[in-house]
């Protein structure tokens, strides 16, 4: 419904300004001059990176919660449900006290914070599965952390963006940002099935090893720092 109506919007209320072979060759232009840049191309890695973490987040973690904490018994489906709605909700309450309190760093500073968060975030979700006692707490915790995580990559990386852009090809490289989105829940979904279907050991040194991947993200985020640094001044 929501679609159907701002395609009404769009098409009823929003004049077309441009339509030529001119504008059409402009536009591939764009695109060639956006992937010839190589400060987007390392920020592309590295928001795969981040955005396949969302999708651990988002669908491995419930069947992780239902099928290998507690010794095996698993979260109940309403403890699972409730776990997601804090994780939810504390995502909405802390997104503008995040946001202001990282606006003194560069962005990708911000997104080298937040990705320590997602480290810390993973350790404690792997921490819930391998003691016996204290999963719950340790699976609030940890959810808490990871939505931490993620309201400080969201504003961080579509400023980021929007930074380094040229102001007539913002439209462009928004548009390759998101596409990091569908390349990293294209990963991120068969991977962590890929992960549970293996031994219990496995399942859960998976978070574990998501936690080590984010010493290579930190990495890569030094690079784009000074990229950004040299580029902007």
């Amino acid at each position: 419904l929501s679609f159907g109506i701002f395609f009404s919007v769009i098409y009823l209320a929003i004049a077309e300004t441009a339509r030529s072979d001119r504008q059409g060759h402009q536009a591939l232009r764009g695109w060639l001059t956006a992937l010839r840049d190589r400060r987007l191309l390392v920020y592309v890695l590295v928001n795969i990176v981040f955005t396949t973490y969302l999708a651990q987040v988002n669908s491995t973690l419930p069947l992780y919660f239902k099928n290998f904490v507690q010794s095996g018994q698993g979260f109940a489906a309403p403890v699972i449900s409730g776990l997601f709605t804090w994780h939810i909700a504390l995502t909405a309450v802390c997104q503008l006290p995040v946001a202001r309190a990282l606006n003194r760093f560069s962005r990708a500073r911000a997104l080298t914070i937040s990705a320590f968060f997602w480290a810390g975030g993973f350790v404690l979700i792997w921490a819930t599965g391998a003691t016996p006692t204290h999963s719950l707490a340790g699976a609030v915790l940890g959810l808490g952390v990871l939505a931490i995580a993620t309201v400080a990559y969201t504003p961080a990386a579509s400023s980021l963006v929007a930074d380094i852009a040229p102001e007539a090809l913002r439209g462009v490289y928004l548009s390759i940002n998101s596409l990091c989105w569908a390349v990293g829940y294209f990963i991120g979904p068969p991977v962590g099935g890929f992960a549970l279907d293996q031994s219990p050991w496995v399942a859960k040194s998976f978070w574990l090893a998501l936690a080590l991947s984010t010493s290579g993200a930190i990495t890569i985020l030094q690079i784009l720092d000074r990229q950004l640094t040299k580029s902007l001044g």
